[in-house]
């Protein structure tokens, strides 16, 4: 069996449509072109012919609003201020009363504990790395202690916030550092 060569052969012949079937005769073209000329013309005469009608309805009503609305002459006067009874004296009882009432709350003194709390934001293997933790941690108007401890996995240079005296004070620091996105800081208790 011989090898057909597709590329050189060229395109297989089809069968041609011929000229005349699912085409309009050119000559019918010729014939609706008047009829499409005369179509917007019949359209502006429609909308004026609309407007017209529209400004003559409005024309005719506008003579006939004044017969359907109440006008000043026919509403009810007013009294006036002769005829009308005068103002009783309004009496506010929690003027006079409020001074006489005072609360008394209790508040509780926050103890003084030895307890000192420490934060940790960090550790880190090297110190290049801990001393930039650091550097964040100042922009923010805190300040920062790079502690290095050895332990059985390596050393470690911990980034560390305090001594605070109470852990409310503690967690503010915590929250400030968070608006930067150093969110890893952890509150402990410990001794140094």
């Amino acid at each position: 069996m011989a090898q057909r060569d597709y590329v050189s052969r060229g395109r297989s012949t089809q069968k041609k449509k011929p000229a005349g079937k699912g085409r309009k005769p050119a000559g019918n073209a010729q014939k609706n072109a008047p009829v499409d000329s005369k179509l917007p013309i019949v359209r502006l005469i429609g909308v004026l012919a609309l407007v017209i009608g529209f400004g003559a309805f409005l024309w005719s009503i506008k003579d006939n609003v004044e017969d359907d609305v109440d006008t000043q002459a026919s509403r009810p006067v007013a009294p006036t201020q002769e005829s009308l009874p005068e103002l009783p004296e309004e009496e506010w009882e929690y003027i006079k009363t409020l001074p006489g009432y005072e609360v008394e709350v209790e508040v509780r003194e926050q103890e003084k504990s030895d307890k000192r709390y420490l934060m940790q934001c960090a550790s880190f293997r090297t110190r290049a790395q801990a001393e930039e933790m650091k550097a964040k941690i100042a922009f923010q108007g805190l300040e920062a202690l790079i502690r290095h401890s050895t332990g059985s996995n390596g050393d470690w240079f911990r980034v560390i916030l305090g001594p605070y005296e109470s852990k409310r004070d503690a967690e503010k620091a915590k929250h400030s550092l968070r608006k930067v996105n150093i969110a890893t800081c952890q509150i402990w208790y410990w001794n140094l």
